[in-house]
Formats: C-alpha cells, structure tokens, sequence
C-alpha cells in the first residue's frame, strides 16, 4: 500500500538539533524520469547537519538526507530498467522520509548479497571514496597519501582503498581509539591531532625524507587547509571534499605555485553526469564489498525518532564509520 501522505523529519528554521522536526505532508509524485521508493534507510552525512544549521546555502524548510535505500513503488513514464518491488539504492534528496522521488539515473538495484542496511550504508560514502582515489588523484602503489579523519565513514573506506592500492597511508584521528582502527584498516601509520597538526608535519617530513606526500584527501576543511599545503609534495595534489570544522578562508591561488600544487574541491556528483557514470562507479565499488576488499562499518542504526541524537553524535566526533535512520 502506497500512503497518499509521507512523515518527514523537517527543518522549518536553520538551527541546532532543535530544528529536526517529525511532520506530514502529501506524498511526492515522481515524475516521468524518477522512481518513487518507500525508504528504509537513509544515511546520516556531515551535509545534513551543513543544511540544517545553515552553513551551506539551502533555504528552509527542508527536509535533510542526500541517500537510502527501499523499495520501488511507482515508477516514471520515462524510466527504464527499473520495475515496482525492486530493491534499490539511491542518491538523492529529501531522505529523512516514508517516500522519496528519485531519478532514475542515480537509483542502482541491490544484488542478493547486498543489504538494504548496507547499501543505504554504502551508497554515498562509498562511491565517494572509489570516486576520490580514481578521479580526485589517481593512487598508484607505492604513492604517499594523507587520509584526514582516517576513522570516518569516508576516511575508512580511503584508508583500506589506499592500502588495497598498494599506497602508504598515513591518517590522522582524535582519539587512540580511533588510532586502532584507522591502523586494522589498513593505515600504515597515524597520527593524533589533539594537539594541532605540527606532529604531522614532522612526521611526513620523516617518512619521505623531506619530500611530502603525493596526495592529501581532506574532509575537515579550516583546521586542516594549511597543514594539508604544508606537507604535500612538488607537483603533488590536495583533494577536499569537506569542511567538517568550517570553510577554509580566502586565499592567493599563487601561493599554490611554489610547489606547482594541485588543489581540487571533489563532490561525488561531479564524477557522476550519466547514468552510465553512476552504474560504473557503483558496480565497481559493489564488487570491493562482495570480494570482501572493502569492509563497510555501521557505527549504530538509529530510529528516526532519534534523528537528533544521531546529529548530535555525529557532530561531537563520537562516532566511526556510518551513521543510519531506520525510516520503515
């Protein structure tokens, strides 16, 4: 039974968690080129809590969440390739809800082996951390590579691709906790920030003698910009995808001459204009997880009642690897 009607979790005002409201409002129609799925699971993601507090630029109301995963339960005009009663994946938007429209070009249905947990888990994230170390900068063996927030839903899934790959990964974390599980996923040494980024520095000067690293892939942002300039090497590249402790302050493209640097801002979305584009990044990254080369860590499954404890956790940095609401 498709409801006429979706709960959400809404956002009526940018603001602290306080902001995460349940309401109804009428279900969406897909249009012809979109899918309509009955969430199960959406994805907690540091652009959630961007979106509500109002760091990044989308008016309220809103309703956060950018991935999940269900089931198929009208489908487009337009749409082939997809029928009711799948079981999919998907990236979009509006997913802290009962139902999502969804085009088509970024849904992928679930194999057997693949769960509707993981790959509401996996989606984002994951192709994401495939998308970076192919197109952000290509890892080739024997490269040296700085994964910040090593511990992170993304960090992780970098840190074991980057190992896989045949690199040296350095991480960093805030905690020894955190320390011991960049290192069982393949990070070849870390770092604790707690005190700032000057033990970084020291040590990559260290292990490369003196040359800096290949690549540094950077969620964090204001923290971690200049550390991150600091310690890759001549011709080498920056890669932010985030900015976990804020925007990174204006500054002189020249500066980036001395050392002939690459810097690149990299979202998922911009590998991903096709649906041939989407299919083959999901697919191979799929077959990482069912080969069993990448391992995909769940932090905890949160009812969406919880919604706000989830942000909360997220936020303080008490959290590993992946955050879901259980929707349905």
């Amino acid at each position: 039974m498709v409801n006429s009607t979706a709960r959400v979790i809404r956002v009526a005002q940018h603001g602290d968690v306080s902001a995460l409201q349940p309401t109804t409002i009428p279900r969406p129609t897909p249009n012809p080129t979109q899918v309509l799925v009955k969430v199960a699971y959406a994805g907690v993601n540091y652009i959630d809590i961007y979106e509500r507090s109002g760091s990044y630029p989308t008016p309220a109301p809103l309703i956060p969440g950018r991935e999940g995963s269900g089931e198929i339960v009208e489908v487009g005009a337009e749409v082939r390739g997809f029928k009711v009663g799948d079981k999919v994946a998907f990236l979009g938007q509006n997913t802290y809800s009962d139902y999502v429209a969804v085009d088509a070009i970024h849904v992928a249905k679930l194999t057997d082996n693949i769960s509707l947990e993981t790959g509401a888990a996996f989606v984002l994230q994951g192709l994401t951390a495939v998308g970076l170390v192919r197109k952000g900068y290509a890892v080739q063996k024997g490269d040296w590579i700085v994964v910040h927030a090593a511990a992170g839903g993304v960090g992780l899934l970098l840190t074991q691709l980057g190992h896989l790959l045949g690199a040296h990964v350095i991480g960093t974390v805030s905690t020894e906790e955190k320390a011991t599980l960049a290192r069982a996923n393949g990070a070849e040494h870390v770092v604790l920030i707690n005190n700032g980024y000057e033990a970084l520095e020291k040590k990559v000067r260290e292990l490369t003698n003196g040359q800096g690293v290949h690549a540094v892939f950077d969620s964090v942002g204001q923290a971690t910009f200049e550390s991150s300039l600091n310690i890759v090497r001549r011709l080498g590249t920056l890669v932010l995808f985030g900015s976990a402790s804020g925007a990174i302050p204006p500054f002189d493209v020249v500066r980036l001459s001395g050392k002939n640097v690459k810097l690149t801002w990299a979202t998922l979305y911009n590998f991903i204009t096709t649906r041939e584009d989407f299919e083959e990044l999901y697919e191979d990254s799929v077959e990482y997880l069912e080969k069993g080369q990448l391992k995909l860590a769940i932090h905890k499954v949160y009812d969406v009642e919880d919604v706000k404890q989830a942000h909360l956790d997220l936020e303080g940095r008490k959290t590993t690897g992946k955050l879901l609401l259980k929707i349905q």
